[in-house]
């Protein structure tokens, strides 16, 4: 199981967190990932600067709408392997 959470804090709803948990429920539904990956939101995580900020199994990354589908692909696609 992948364990990927996504902050909806205030700077990372106002830099597109909610577009980003969208995104992510669509790629996981479109390939039916559903029993393989977990989902969850936070608040704050301190790294407002860079946010969206995003944790896949404890491991952080900046997420934005506009990289959300190749932050899928290169990152968490690659952890299923």
């Amino acid at each position: 199981m992948v364990n990927i959470t996504i902050c909806i804090g205030s700077s990372c709803h106002l830099k597109g967190s909610r577009k980003v948990v969208e995104r992510l429920q669509a790629l996981v539904a479109e390939n039916n990932l559903k029993d393989d990956i977990s989902l969850s939101g936070t608040f704050c995580m301190g790294k407002c600067e860079t946010g969206v900020s995003v944790t896949v199994d404890g491991n952080y990354y900046s997420v934005s709408p506009e990289t959300v589908d190749e932050f899928f692909k290169n990152t968490v696609l690659c952890r299923l392997k």
